[in-house]
Formats: structure tokens, sequence, C-alpha cells
């Protein structure tokens, strides 16, 4: 009788082993699926937000003033009548270049700094058609810098060295000169300072306080957005500052620096 009931004991407790075994298999095997699931789904929402991303920096790339369109075909309606076929032709030539850049690079994510200077280049050429020789402009680049191999956020640089322009240089009396300096650091990161030599950003936010209040300047609204959605994007670190130059020395304008690290 005893030793039956000892062999009760033993079947009841491997039949309960069994069990307790199925529930754990049971379990981790729920357990996993959860946990595929949700990774599943984590995926999913990353890469509706990596394409969510992509789709606002085409949209912003594809942001070009109004304002600058609207002047650049003014002067060039101005030219015409005055009979200065020459100043027309050389201006709608500049303008329709640098449209069809802007349209090529907005279709690009990262394009190369020599692409970005010929951007710039264009650029600054129409704008200093419009402002009649009163700019002036100067691109270095560091000999040690690769710019036909080494690339850039498209159309990056462009809003600054228009804020420059509208915001530092218009307001000067005389003329004025944007400086666009590209700097190596090592073999992963680069340096690019915009200088001005017009009024200083301190001033130009007192003279436009008012407009400031309601409206911000498009340039200025089109960088901060870029640099949110880059560094959201874990593509490029970006360390970005703007200094008055009076604060620095006797001189004036304003001094914009980036430091550029695509990240791997």
């Amino acid at each position: 009788m005893s030793e039956k009931i000892d062999l009760l004991v033993i079947i009841l407790f491997a039949i309960a082993l069994l069990v307790a075994t199925a529930i754990v298999i049971l379990f981790t095997t729920f357990n996993n699926k959860k946990n595929k699931l949700i990774q599943e789904q984590l995926e999913k929402e990353l890469n509706q937000q990596k394409k969510l991303h992509q789709i606002e920096l085409n949209s912003l790339r594809n942001q070009l003033n109004p304002h600058f369109v609207h002047n650049s075909l003014n002067a060039i309606q101005y030219y015409i009548q005055q009979n200065d076929v020459e100043t027309s032709e050389d201006y709608l030539t500049k303008f329709s270049k640098l449209m069809r850049l802007f349209f090529d690079y907005s279709r690009k994510e990262n394009i190369l700094i020599s692409e970005e200077i010929l951007l710039l280049r264009n650029y600054l050429d129409i704008e200093k058609l419009r402002f009649e020789e009163k700019l002036n402009f100067t691109i270095n680049v560091d000999p040690k810098l690769d710019v036909d191999d080494t690339e850039i956020p498209a159309m990056m640089l462009q809003p600054i060295v228009e804020n420059a322009i509208n915001h530092g240089l218009f307001h000067k009396k005389g003329n004025g000169i944007v400086s666009i300096e590209f700097i190596k650091k090592n073999e992963v990161s680069f340096l690019v300072i915009i200088t001005d030599d017009g009024v200083g950003i301190n001033t130009a936010q007192k003279m436009n306080f008012v407009i400031s209040k309601h409206k911000e300047s498009h340039s200025t609204h089109v960088l901060e957005d870029r640099l949110i959605l880059l560094k959201e994007s874990n593509q490029w670190q970006i360390d970005y500052s703007i200094t008055d130059r009076s604060e620095l020395s006797k001189a004036t304008g304003t001094e914009v620096k980036l430091l550029f690290k695509q990240l791997f």
C-alpha cells in the first residue's frame, strides 16, 4: 500500500512538473511573440518617422524666399526697361541657372561642398547685380578640404547668407562684404564661417523689432527647422553659433559658425 502511495506521489509530481514546464514554455513563447510584435511596431513607427523627416527636409529645401524671386524678376524687368540688354541677359542667365540648381539640389539629401559653393556663387552674383555693386563677397576654401569628396546637407548655407545680406548689409551705409570660409577640422568634420561687415545682429534685431515681433525672418525659420530635423534624423551633428562681431572686437557685422560632423 505504501509503495502504491509513493508511486502515486511520483506520478502526480511528474504531472505537476510537466504542467509547470508547459506553462513556462507557453509563457516564454507568448512573451517572445509579444516582444517581437512590439519590436516590429517600433521599427514600423521609426521608419514612418524617418520618412516623415525626409518629406519635411525635402519641403524645407524647396523653400525659396518669394521676396528674393520677386526682387530678382523686378530687377531684370528694370534693366530691360532701361534698354540695358547685356545686363538683363546676364541677370536672366544667372537667375535661370540658380533656379535649376535649386530644383536639382532639392531632390538630394546631401550634396558635395563644391556643389554648395556653386549655388552660393550664383546666388551672390544675382544679389550683387541687384545691389548694383554695393555688395561684394569672397569664398575661401581650405586646401586640405576636398570639396569634391566631402558632403554637406543640401542648400544649408544659402539661408544664412541671405540673412547676412537682408538684415546686415541692407541697413549699412556704403558697400558691404560677405565672406564664407570652409575649414577642415579633421577626417570627419569641417567648419564653415560666414561673416558680414553689416550693422550686426544686435542692431538689426532692434531695427526690425516691430516686424520680427509678428513675422520671423524666412531664412532664420528655415535654418532653425533644418537644424532640428537634421539632429532628429541622426545623420549629422551640427554645432551652430551666431555672434555680433562688436562683442569681440571693434569690427562690425555678424559671424556665424557651423561645425559639421556626418554620423555614420
